[in-house]
């Protein structure tokens, strides 16, 4: 088990009807706020009057930010950022889903970035930045943007999108009913997007860290058991809530606890997925994962330890030989995934592979991948993005 240093500064107010609580929040941090949002879902559900009116009420003076992109865009966070500098914000409210807080993060720590290009702070090496206070309110159970201080940002110019350490909001208010209206597809992608946060540090070489495979696998246990019921029955609370949960635990570096870092391989070559063809993220990462699982297996068939315990663990799968249920635990999660409603092959998003090569190069940069739980060079990236097909 390998030390660990990990603190998570964000407050989480879970459950139906925290957003009372929102005006008491934002106080704390000053009245001229950034109301940033996507593309309007959250009108036709009637959170941006709720959260209008409890501002007013509040006395706070509000800028808005619409618009904000599922692959936020640099060009949003440029807006936001001049934004929040012509109208003195004191704190940013970012209503969405992790894209919307994805670039509300980035925006927060430009207002104080020194350089004039804000690609360069995206697209630099550093930790967590001065930043202005973030506070979210959640609709969407998938990135668990609201309970890390990471960010994805997206240049369409020069086909990158980048993850990146920005700031970690200061308060995120999680209310599943707020995901009762989301689409089948999307509650399945962003399923499908936890599971991947878990996967990317569960497929690790660290043998002896059993909290951390434990909480790895229960939370992998809750996804599976609550996915069908929010997509059968998509106001079922326990179901939305149970998603919305490991949601935040997912990707809070909480299930990688004293394991070997990985490098999260199928992030890598996924956000080139995304990248090149604005993609959704969850479904880029279900149709990759299991041909990254069935890949390395073969490549390297000493990992099937792991496997095994994946598939005897999670899936409940018996039996004595190693290699068979290591392919039946990958066989059942790709199964779970199409049963779900994913688009399970880049040939039915209308993806070739005329890219492939110049994305490989790029997800595996500087030999980024090396040190994963199975190394990848960039011809087994390519391998892998053909079997996609």
């Amino acid at each position: 088990m390998k030390n660990y240093v990990h603190a998570i500064p964000t407050k989480l107010y879970f459950g139906k009807g925290q957003i009372s609580r929102l005006g008491e929040i934002l106080d704390q941090f000053g009245k001229r706020v950034l109301l940033t949002y996507g593309g309007g879902s959250i009108k036709k559900i009637g959170l941006y009057d709720e959260v209008i009116g409890i501002l007013n009420k509040g006395g706070f003076t509000v800028t808005e930010l619409s618009g904000i992109e599922p692959n936020p865009r640099i060009e949003s966070v440029e807006e936001g950022v001049r934004l929040c500098k012509e109208n003195n914000i004191d704190v940013i409210l970012a209503v969405g889903g992790g894209s919307t807080i994805d670039c509300s993060k980035a925006i927060a720590a430009g207002v104080f970035y020194e350089g004039g290009d804000l690609w360069q702070m995206v697209d630099s090496n550093h930790g967590a930045l001065k930043a202005l206070p973030l506070v979210d309110i959640l609709t969407l159970s998938a990135t668990g943007s609201e309970y890390d201080g990471g960010a994805v940002i997206t240049n369409l110019k020069t086909n990158e999108k980048l993850g990146n350490m920005y700031t970690y909001p200061a308060a995120s208010i999680c209310d599943p009913t707020y995901t009762f209206t989301v689409s089948k597809y999307q509650t399945a992608a962003g399923t499908a997007d936890i599971m991947s946060h878990i996967f990317e540090g569960y497929f690790s070489a660290t043998e002896d860290s059993d909290l951390s495979d434990h909480i790895a696998e229960g939370v992998l246990k809750t996804a599976i058991k609550y996915l069908p019921v929010a997509l059968a029955e998509p106001d079922n609370y326990t179901a939305r809530a149970n998603l919305m949960a490991v949601s935040s635990v997912a990707c809070s570096g909480i299930p990688e606890y004293g394991k070997q870092g990985t490098g999260w391989p199928c992030h890598a070559m996924e956000h080139e997925l995304s990248a090149f063809y604005d993609i959704t993220h969850g479904v880029g990462l279900a149709i990759l994962t299991p041909r990254w699982m069935r890949f390395i297996l073969k490549k390297d068939p000493s990992c099937a330890w792991r496997f095994v315990r994946f598939a005897q663990n999670v899936w409940g799968i018996e039996g004595e030989d190693g290699l068979a249920l290591a392919n039946a635990g990958i066989d059942r999660l790709e199964s779970f995934f199409k049963e779900s409603g994913i688009p399970m092959t880049l040939t039915e998003l209308g993806i070739g592979e005329e890219h492939f090569e110049e994305m490989a190069a790029h997800a595996n940069f500087g030999g980024y991948l090396k040190n994963a739980f199975v190394p990848l060079t960039n011809e087994d990236i390519v391998e892998i993005y053909k079997a996609c097909l």
